[in-house]
């Protein structure tokens, strides 16, 4: 079974920094998935922030690059997300997301976390 559970969520100002963590279960830190953060803030459609595959190649939102840095460790099966600069249009719920390609594609999602950066 397939876990994510997020972490470290929380208000900020903006120009703030926090990271947020995501504790995967062994069983899928153990395969290629790539391993991800979304975002989903009120009344907007959700949105890839950042990405990293088994091998660390990273991707990232326009938006956030410079800003925000994605990393794993393999060891503790955590993805983190550091997050610095930080700006009112940050806020979000961000979602731990582990994608899987088998025969079919399979999604995992976390529950998510609170990011508020205030003006």
């Amino acid at each position: 079974q397939v876990q994510l559970v997020e972490s470290g969520g929380g208000l900020v100002q903006a120009g703030g920094s926090l990271r947020v963590s995501c504790a995967a279960s062994r069983s899928i830190f153990s395969t290629n998935a790539k391993l991800g953060w979304y975002r989903q803030a009120p009344g907007k459609q959700r949105e890839l922030v950042a990405t990293i595959t088994i091998g660390g190649t990273t991707n990232y939102a326009d938006s956030v690059k410079g800003r925000f840095t994605i990393s794993r460790d393999n060891a503790k099966n955590t993805v983190d997300l550091q997050m610095n600069s930080l700006k009112p249009e940050d806020t979000a719920v961000y979602c731990c997301n582990a994608k899987l390609w088998r025969t079919i594609l399979y999604d995992y999602w976390g529950q998510g976390t609170q990011v508020t950066v205030s003006s």
